[in-house]
């Protein structure tokens, strides 16, 4: 039988916990960089960030590349990465998977496998090379002398490449680079950017998602509206009927070229759904939803072991077997029954005896509660399948601060389940702003997880000046059961006196950050990235300098003093000068319970020497409910209690 702490996990496999990590390290993520090396993208100019140092846009696209490759080695090492050439002349290699298949004009120079050390370090040699020779990636990659390549034919061999190396599951996103903005101008424009855009949908619908990056600069902008607003699919927005077909995110528009590795560090992290489920707002009217967590806490990658067969190393995979201690043989895991003991166990003399007393509970041999590892998932989803059920509507105000006890779940919708969900979504969406309400609603969110009343609390669509977007949807709070709640103790604290109040707004407004937003991409974690520069420099065998690394989080003190000095200065004197500041507030302590627990053996010694009244009270009745006796009754009772018991039991 399974043990009495694992009664109620039927299957481990599950995810349980809505922050679960194991939710986002299942899923492989598979970038295909498809990029431009066309003549404009091999041109050569100087580099601001090095002295004398020469670039061009195709040497900051592979090095943008080499970048993400050599963060997944530590952060995603089962993820997938390739990198594919457009509008160069040369041939694909012979042994290059199904290379007589790629279109002309096409070129795989890094085919799609799993991210490993001797890829990145044969790019990152490429790049040297240039270094030395800025005329090494037009004798590598020479570009087409005439005409470009249609983009239907590039999405063809995007789709070839990824269907030849990619794992079958998996997010697959396509990295599209380029300061091409109108790639097919002439006579033909209008018949190959329909071809473009039929291959781009024969693309999406099999599960893949473009990510373009538009390189701008100022001696050659670049305008989408000439030919990628007709290919390329429109941003969300609130219906159907208000998507601007001409019109694409200006985000992905590129003004300088040292923000591409800023811009693509901020995609690549793929935005993965925690569920996808059905959301039923009435019978007979469901529509498609996913759910994301906007909060997950990151952590240090999991360490595996490995084995060492001679040749190569092999990783060990674990394995979970169940045996059973008396006969020593392993059990098949369907067969485990789990169960939970019932209060004492009792003897066979306790069953036969009628004065057992008020509180004793006898069970039969093997008349024991079992269930089944499919009776115990029922019990745990109360026999609902997954999904979000509308219940009905309160007011905005009735939803109060400390009902958010959880980390809320933000919901989209999704179409590619329902026809029609974004819609209806959007409608929903905005009948509750205008009218003040929230819903409430019933979730599931996975088969092995408990059911959930929740808040639907609707989001609109807003933009700020910094360019960060809050999208549109609904955030899911889980609202708390009765006994979730705690009256919190309510202490009147010392107050400051209005001049320290204002002292202390006077320093504050100075060290405040710009734009009012704080921006946790630009912050990471200081143990995290120290841990994965060392096993970066591991992994390439590298030697890593502990001094060079740079924590981000530091505070600057030296800014800090030149800004507000002189004021903290005087917010202390303030400090210092106000009375509250010296009041000490005695608490009254709480008195502890005593501890009226008493061995078995002092029990029996007190019983046989007759000296069973020398015992409290509370112990006596400590010791008869350990015994599951029943212990009402005076000191008399008790101790009578007491001595038939341990006669009975010798």
């Amino acid at each position: 039988m399974a043990p009495y702490d694992d009664w109620n996990k039927a299957d481990e496999d599950e995810e349980d916990e809505l922050q679960d990590a194991s939710t986002f390290e299942g899923q492989r993520d598979v970038v295909l960089f498809c990029i431009d090396a066309s003549e404009s993208m091999h041109a050569v100019r100087d580099d601001p960030n090095g002295d004398g140092a020469k670039t061009s846009h195709l040497y900051t696209a592979l090095e943008t590349a080499m970048q993400v490759q050599k963060r997944k080695v530590v952060v995603g090492p089962n993820d997938s990465v390739g990198i594919l050439l457009f509008n160069t002349s040369r041939k694909n290699e012979s042994e290059v998977r199904g290379s007589t298949e790629y279109k002309n004009g096409t070129y795989v120079f890094q085919s799609m496998s799993q991210v490993n050390a001797p890829k990145i370090q044969e790019l990152m040699r490429l790049l040297h090379e240039f270094r030395e020779d800025t005329d090494f990636f037009n004798k590598e990659f020479p570009p087409m002398e005439e005409g470009k390549v249609p983009m239907g034919d590039v999405f063809t061999s995007c789709n070839w490449a990824l269907r030849d190396g990619a794992p079958k599951t998996g997010i697959k996103r396509i990295f599209l680079i380029t300061n091409e903005d109108n790639p097919h101008p002439g006579p033909k424009a209008a018949r190959l950017v329909t071809s473009a855009k039929t291959t781009l949908i024969d693309l999406t619908q099999t599960g893949v998602t473009i990510e373009p990056f538009f390189i701008s600069t100022p001696e050659k902008p670049f305008d989408p509206t000439k030919f990628w607003s007709s290919v390329l699919p429109p941003s969300f927005a609130e219906d159907d009927d208000e998507v601007d077909e001409s019109l694409l995110p200006a985000s992905i528009s590129i003004s300088r070229i040292e923000d591409l590795l800023a811009q693509m560090r901020f995609r690549e992290q793929p935005k993965r759904a925690q569920f996808s489920v059905p959301f039923e707002l009435a019978q007979g009217l469901v529509i498609g939803v996913k759910g994301y967590g906007l909060i997950t806490e990151q952590k240090k990658g999991s360490y595996k072991y490995f084995t060492d067969l001679g040749d190569r190393m092999e990783v060990v995979e674990p394995k979970t077997l169940y045996v059973d201690e008396d006969e020593q043989n392993e059990v098949d895991k369907s067969k485990i029954l789990y169960g939970m003991t019932l209060g004492a166990t009792s003897t066979s003399n306790d069953a036969e005896d009628d004065s057992a007393g008020f509180g004793s509970r006898v069970v039969p041999t093997r008349n024991k509660v079992f269930f089944t590892a499919e009776e115990v998932q029922s019990f745990r989803t109360l026999g609902l399948e997954p999904g979000i059920k509308l219940l009905g509507f309160k007011d905005l105000s009735e939803l109060a601060f400390e009902d958010n006890t959880r980390h809320s779940t933000f919901i989209y919708p999704d179409e590619t389940t329902f026809s029609g969900s974004r819609r209806t979504f959007t409608a929903l969406m905005k009948t509750l702003i205008k009218k003040g309400k929230i819903g409430i609603v019933r979730v599931l969110m996975r088969r092995n997880s408990s059911p959930l009343f929740c808040a639907l609390l609707p989001q609109a669509e807003k933009t700020e000046e910094s360019g960060w977007t809050e999208p549109g949807g609904f955030h899911l709070i889980p609202l708390p059961f009765a006994d979730d709640l705690r009256a919190a103790p309510i202490e009147e604290a010392c107050r400051a006196s209005n001049d320290v109040r204002e002292a202390a707004k006077a320093w504050i407004s100075k060290l405040q950050i710009k734009n009012g937003s704080y921006p946790p991409d630009g912050n990471p974690n200081p143990a995290l990235a120290f841990h994965y520069a060392q096993l970066e420099a591991s992994a390439f065998r590298e030697e890593y300098d502990p001094e060079s690394f740079d924590d981000l989080t530091e505070p600057k003190y030296d800014m800090i003093h030149k800004r507000a000095g002189a004021i903290l200065k005087e917010w202390k004197a303030a400090v210092l000068d106000d009375q509250s500041a010296s009041t000490v507030i005695v608490h009254a302590g709480s008195k502890r319970k005593a501890d009226v627990s008493i061995d078995e053996g002092e029990i029996r010694s007190k019983h046989k020497g007759g000296q069973l009244s020398k015992l409290k009270v509370d112990e006596l009745k400590e010791f008869l409910k350990a015994k599951s006796q029943p212990v009402s009754g005076k000191k008399a009772d008790l101790i009578d209690r007491v001595s038939d018991w341990l006669v009975a039991h010798p």
